[in-house]
């Protein structure tokens, strides 16, 4: 049940890469070509800022606000991006890793070839959002919100969906492998979606309570 895969993050080496200078993060500002490695920016309140081209490895951006950033060609690793805020965002070829996205919320955002990989984002939210081509692979995303979200080539493998809002999501087509749906709120936006046989007989409590299936003990 093969979906389109990401395209990976384009990023020269990094030794060929300058350093991030804190200060260059302001409204509107264009940083490119660029690690940053065990920095703690917190708490930062940006508009507009474009990123392109960077590593960020154990970076801190806890609380941040980064709302109408365009984001390009990134990789992070063992980043803390809780309750960062990047609403009306548009991400392409980005990679995350090991890292902790719990709150974390891309509302009304755009997603194109973007991987989540070994991360907690219990509680994100991508609601209203467009994804495409994005995968979530071995993720806690316990109580993650895809209100209304638009998904294309989505794949979700091994991920933790427990209590998540799928209400208005469109999901035809998307892929599902051994994932944990129970207590999914909007279970009807399933519809269309992509699941081995093994895993659709493991949720038959989910699928039952949404249809309102009572079960019985046998005669």
């Amino acid at each position: 049940m093969p979906v389109n895969a990401p395209h990976s993050p384009s990023v020269r080496p990094r030794e060929e890469l300058g350093g991030l200078d804190p200060d260059s993060l302001d409204h509107d500002a264009s940083i490119s070509s660029f690690v940053a490695s065990g920095c703690e920016l917190t708490g930062r309140r940006v508009r507009g800022l474009s990123v392109e081209e960077g590593v960020l490895d154990g970076v801190g951006l806890r609380g941040s606000s980064l709302d109408a950033g365009g984001f390009s060609d990134l990789v992070l690793e063992r980043c803390d991006l809780s309750n960062l805020r990047a609403e009306r965002a548009g991400i392409s070829r980005v990679t995350v890793a090991s890292s902790r996205l719990t709150g974390l919320s891309l509302t009304d955002s755009v997603l194109y070839d973007v991987t989540f990989r070994q991360c907690r984002a219990d509680l994100a939210s991508f609601a209203l959002s467009k994804l495409v081509r994005v995968r979530f692979e071995d993720c806690n995303l316990t109580g993650v919100s895809l209100f209304e979200a638009s998904c294309e080539s989505v794949s979700f493998e091994d991920c933790r969906l427990v209590e998540c809002d799928l209400r208005g999501a469109s999901l035809g087509g998307c892929v599902f492998r051994r994932c944990d749906l129970a207590g999914l709120e909007g279970v009807a936006a399933l519809r269309g979606v992509k699941m081995d046989w093994p895993d659709i007989v493991e949720g038959a409590g989910t699928w039952a309570a949404a249809l309102g299936i009572e079960a019985t003990e046998p005669d």
